[in-house]
Order: structure tokens, then C-alpha cells, then sequence
């Protein structure tokens, strides 16, 4: 799997934002840099130069080099991520029943869904317990009412 540099800096920059609940206007203004601009480096969509990211550090109070060391540990993350192959048997659009495993009581046994993952580094993505939901549909639409001539 292959990802961009400037898609994995973007995505930092994003999340150091965010976590500090800063607006992009914040950020422009503070690092004197467009908004227009300053988005389309958080979206991977133009590759900022070294004196813009430091602008932007700084606006941010981040030190570049932890920025950098992030985003080395995100790609070297995500380049460690064994894809599985594809099964060329299944059609296109259409999704195989899943895989059952037999158990030391015979019976059969399906694997779980992920339910979402946690964590703010790539490096860091665990699988949560699925949520539990109830099974009975709760509703607040009641009929009209009737209203007698």
C-alpha cells in the first residue's frame, strides 16, 4: 500500500488542528498562509514547502520535527500493512458468506465484524468491542390524530 507524503502530512496537520480545536481561519492567519491553501495541504491536494510547514508548526505550536517523526511513523505504519489478495472467484459487487471454523464441539463458528477502530496514530489502531445495541426499534412517530367534525 502506498501512500503520499504530502497526504500523510496533511492528515497530521489536520489532527494537530483539530485537537486543539483550532479553525483553519486560526491557523491562515496565524501562519500567513491562505486559507484556500492551508486546506488543500490538509486535504493532500498541494505539497507544502519546508518554510510553509514550519509557518504552519508554528501557528500550531508544534515543533517540525515531531510533525516529521509523526508522519515517518504513520507511512512506516501503514507501508508494514500486509494487504490480502483478492479472491478472483467473486464477482464483482457481490460479498462471500463468511468463513466458519469448526470448534472442539463440532459446531460451527463465525468470525466478528470490526466494529470501528480506536486511536490517533496509524501506529496505533486497535480493534474496540463491537456496541451494544438493543434489538427491539424505538420510534417517537405516533399516528395523528383524528379529529372529530
Amino acid at each position: 500500500m502506498t501512500v503520499l507524503l504530502r497526504e500523510a502530512i496533511g492528515d497530521r496537520l489536520r489532527h494537530a488542528r483539530t485537537n486543539q480545536r483550532r479553525t483553519l481561519r486560526d491557523i491562515s492567519r496565524a501562519a500567513r498562509v491562505s486559507l484556500g491553501y492551508l486546506s488543500e495541504v490538509e486535504r493532500g491536494q498541494k505539497e507544502a514547502s519546508s518554510e510553509l510547514l514550519a509557518s504552519i508548526c508554528e501557528a500550531l505550536e508544534l515543533p517540525l520535527g515531531e510533525l516529521l517523526h509523526k508522519v515517518a511513523a504513520d507511512v512506516s505504519a501503514i507501508d508494514n500493512v500486509e494487504v490480502a489478495p483478492v479472491d478472483e472467484k467473486v464477482e464483482a459487487g457481490k460479498r462471500r458468506a463468511p468463513e466458519r471454523e469448526k470448534t472442539e464441539a463440532g459446531e460451527l463458528e463465525g468470525g466478528r465484524l470490526v466494529s470501528e477502530l480506536i486511536g490517533n496514530d496509524l501506529a496505533d489502531l486497535r480493534i474496540s468491542p463491537p456496541p451494544r445495541m438493543s434489538p427491539a426499534l424505538r420510534t417517537t412517530i405516533s399516528a395523528p390524530k383524528m379529529v372529530a367534525a
